[in-house]
């Protein structure tokens, strides 16, 4: 099975599920689905940065400062979260991620519910070469560098503002 053929859960305004569609369709046709962002840190603090692979469906050769994806039907934000941290990341036996807030992104081309979460990643990563092409571990002032410099996914954006304001609070 390609990652177009994945079976998403279609949802409406309110999160709750109104439907199935492959992934391929529901990105082709902008249904609104769900998607996990998982803020991922090493033991000195700094954030996992990584430029996706040139093949992917959404924002291709992008940067972003999340790891994380779809949610499969019937997949649940905190199995979709925990899964997608392992596979991008390379690794096995993380902590469960931390959830932080929900949001729903509309870009008028794309729509998702959004899971924001957070993880202390202590053990050495061996990313997903089909996911990632390029990846560094960046303090935060590195990253806040970046962010005018590099073509960024703009959901990961999106997320990230909203989580500065946030810790900001």
């Amino acid at each position: 099975m390609t990652p177009s053929d994945e079976i998403l859960d279609i949802v409406d305004e309110n999160d709750e599920v109104i439907g199935q569609a492959p992934r391929g369709e529901a990105t082709a046709r902008g249904l609104r689905h769900r998607c996990v962002f998982i803020e991922a840190r090493d033991a000195e603090g700094r954030v996992f940065v990584h430029r996706r692979t040139a093949t992917k469906l959404v924002f291709p050769s992008h940067y972003d400062m999340f790891v994380g994806g779809v949610v499969g039907a019937g997949e649940s934000y905190e199995e979709a979260a925990l899964r997608e941290a392992e596979e991008e990341l390379g690794v096995s036996g993380l902590p469960r991620p931390e959830p932080l807030f929900r949001f729903l992104y509309d870009d008028g081309a794309h729509t998702w519910w959004s899971a924001v979460y957070q993880v202390r990643c202590v053990l050495p990563v061996s990313p997903q070469v089909e996911e990632v092409a390029w990846h560094a571990f960046l303090d935060d002032p590195e990253l806040e560098r970046r962010l005018g410099e590099w073509p960024w996914v703009p959901d990961g954006l999106e997320a990230y503002r909203r989580l500065r304001e946030l810790r900001a609070r």
